[in-house]
Protein backbone atom coordinates (compact mmCIF):
# COMPACT_ATOMS: atom_id res chain seq x y z
CA UNK A 1 0.00 0.00 0.00
CA UNK A 2 2.69 2.49 1.01
CA UNK A 3 4.86 1.45 -1.92
CA UNK A 4 2.11 2.36 -4.40
CA UNK A 5 1.38 5.61 -2.59
CA UNK A 6 5.07 6.53 -2.56
CA UNK A 7 5.37 5.65 -6.25
CA UNK A 8 2.40 7.89 -7.08
CA UNK A 9 3.86 10.70 -4.98
CA UNK A 10 7.15 10.41 -6.88
CA UNK A 11 5.25 10.66 -10.18
CA UNK A 12 3.42 13.77 -8.96
CA UNK A 13 6.67 15.47 -7.92
CA UNK A 14 8.40 14.47 -11.17
CA UNK A 15 5.62 15.82 -13.36
CA UNK A 16 5.41 19.03 -11.32
CA UNK A 17 9.10 19.62 -12.04
CA UNK A 18 8.59 18.64 -15.68
CA UNK A 19 5.74 21.11 -16.04
CA UNK A 20 7.74 23.83 -14.29
CA UNK A 21 10.77 23.27 -16.52
CA UNK A 22 8.54 23.28 -19.60
CA UNK A 23 7.08 26.61 -18.51
CA UNK A 24 10.56 28.05 -17.91
CA UNK A 25 11.73 26.97 -21.37
CA UNK A 26 8.72 28.28 -23.32
CA UNK A 27 8.00 31.39 -21.23
CA UNK A 28 9.99 33.68 -23.59
CA UNK A 29 7.47 32.83 -26.32
CA UNK A 30 4.59 33.74 -24.03
CA UNK A 31 3.22 30.21 -23.76
CA UNK A 32 2.40 28.89 -20.30
CA UNK A 33 0.59 25.84 -18.90
CA UNK A 34 -0.68 26.59 -15.39
CA UNK A 35 0.53 24.35 -12.59
CA UNK A 36 -2.61 23.35 -10.73
CA UNK A 37 -4.32 20.23 -9.43
CA UNK A 38 -5.95 19.38 -12.78
CA UNK A 39 -2.81 19.60 -14.90
CA UNK A 40 -0.59 17.78 -12.41
CA UNK A 41 -3.13 15.00 -11.90
CA UNK A 42 -3.56 14.58 -15.67
CA UNK A 43 0.19 14.34 -16.10
CA UNK A 44 0.60 11.97 -13.15
CA UNK A 45 -2.08 9.60 -14.38
CA UNK A 46 -1.59 9.78 -18.16
CA UNK A 47 2.11 10.67 -18.42
CA UNK A 48 3.93 12.63 -21.09
CA UNK A 49 1.19 12.26 -23.75
CA UNK A 50 -1.02 14.33 -21.46
CA UNK A 51 1.54 17.15 -21.71
CA UNK A 52 1.19 17.13 -25.49
CA UNK A 53 -2.58 17.03 -25.09
CA UNK A 54 -2.52 20.06 -22.79
CA UNK A 55 -0.34 21.90 -25.30
CA UNK A 56 -2.81 21.13 -28.10
CA UNK A 57 -5.75 22.26 -25.97
CA UNK A 58 -4.05 25.55 -25.08
CA UNK A 59 -2.99 26.23 -28.67
CA UNK A 60 -6.50 25.73 -30.03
Amino acid sequence: MFKKLFSFFKRVVFYMFLLYSFNVVVSPIGFNIPINLFTVSCLSILGVPALFGLIVILVL
